[in-house]
């Protein structure tokens, strides 16, 4: 039997909403998949820029404290190398100081320097210096000279050429001449003078003779040690 026309114009038009729903779900879908993937790839690329801004940032830090510890380093090195230098100086200097010092309390603990620096103070005190024979004069030995006292107690200390001998021998002369040798209480080489009556003194202990040499070397070998070690 022959299907009737209007069955047949029902059946093709639902064949015709299936294909059409079929073509419209299949670009929906295809529509919501390219917007998926759209947003996919806007999420990785966000993503992305905020890693390499993330890294950017790292790596400007880690340059920045790098920067940071290499300048602190460079100035730690020169502060050292200076302080080195400075330490280096002062060391010298108070070796070469210690050295002056004990080269001119040696040479002042010599006998035959000392009887040369008594007779020459006090003729150049007495000639050139307007002290009158009134004048009292105290000459100031080392402590390790024996007193004249001790010498008249113990004669075979003169030995000849020692300072004992020495101040013994001219002891009488000047002692007329107002000149008195003491001994002195400290452990200072050389020679003081003192005139009583005029409450004037010369000190030529070693001590005070180092100190008047170093006053004239240290300036020259500071200059010295500038041109060698800088």
């Amino acid at each position: 039997m022959a299907e009737h026309p209007s069955a047949q114009a029902t059946a093709s038009g639902l064949e015709s909403l299936i294909a059409r729903l079929r073509d419209e779900g299949v670009t929906a879908g295809h529509a919501e998949a390219q917007r998926l993937v759209a947003d996919a790839q806007a999420r990785a690329h966000r993503i992305l820029e905020k890693a390499e801004a993330e890294s950017k940032s790292m790596v400007d830090s880690a340059r920045r404290e790098s920067e940071a510890l290499r300048r602190a380093g460079e100035e730690a090195l020169r502060v050292a190398a200076r302080d080195a230098v400075l330490d280096l100086k002062d060391q010298l200097e108070r070796r070469f100081a210690a050295d002056v010092g004990k080269t001119v309390s040696d040479a002042l603990r010599n006998p035959e320097l000392l009887q040369r620096m008594i007779l020459e103070v006090v003729g150049r005190a007495r000639t050139e210096g307007g002290v009158d024979r009134a004048s009292q004069v105290e000459v100031l030995l080392p402590r390790e000279a024996v007193g004249l006292d001790e010498l008249r107690r113990r004669p075979e200390d003169l030995r000849e050429g020692t300072l004992a001998h020495f101040v013994a021998a001219i002891a009488g002369d000047m002692l007329r001449e107002g000149v008195t040798f003491l001994r002195a209480e400290d452990e200072a080489g050389g020679i003081r003078l003192k005139l009583t009556d005029r409450a004037v003194s010369l000190d030529l202990s070693d001590q005070a003779v180092a100190q008047a040499i170093l006053m004239h070397l240290q300036p020259r070998f500071r200059a010295l040690l500038e041109g060698v070690v800088r």
